[in-house]
């Protein structure tokens, strides 16, 4: 098995994740927050497809789909473009708000399909280019990809878990 086939099985299993925690619900679930300080489920979704908007675009050395392709303005929120959630308070979690499943899902799957056509592209010698020297050891691309893998997945699973709770409301 090449190493793009074990990310692009791990790029499947974050959609997967993502569709089963934002199917079905309305705005009033994909909004709620199960205390004031907590994420939603919207707010999480975006946030981890913004940051694999952010990071693949950025490694690729193309423009964000978030803003190419009109998401930004489609989605209508009181950020800045380039925001991807990182660092934002309680009271700017609450703000990121949809009135559909389908918006969020819609920006998802745009960014995983850029995604997996990247992550296709690549051979075994590309995930080893140094893409961060900021870092000791630098980060490789390899290494840049596993890290939004992971943070994907978390997020995907913690909006899933916020599904659950609301469900048991």
């Amino acid at each position: 098995m090449k190493a793009t086939d074990i990310l692009l099985d791990g790029w499947s299993r974050i959609r997967e994740v993502v569709h089963g925690a934002a199917e079905g619900l309305g705005a009033e679930e994909l909004n709620a927050r199960v205390d004031p300080g907590a994420n939603s489920i919207t707010w999480l979704l975006w946030h981890l497809t913004r940051i694999q908007d952010d990071h693949v675009a950025d490694v690729a050395g193309q423009e964000q789909v978030w803003t190419a392709d009109g998401w930004y303005d489609r989605f209508g929120l009181s950020v800045s473009r380039g925001a991807t959630g990182y660092g934002q308070t309680a009271h700017q979690v609450g703000q990121v708000r949809v009135e559909s499943a389908e918006l969020l899902l819609g920006y998802y799957d745009a960014v995983h399909d850029r995604s997996v056509g990247y992550l296709r592209s690549l051979t075994a010698a590309d995930l080893e280019r140094v893409v961060d020297t900021a870092w000791d050891p630098p980060v490789t691309l390899g290494v840049r990809l596993v890290s939004v893998l992971s943070d994907d997945l978390q997020h995907a699973g913690q909006a899933a878990y916020v599904r659950g709770v609301l469900g048991r409301r």
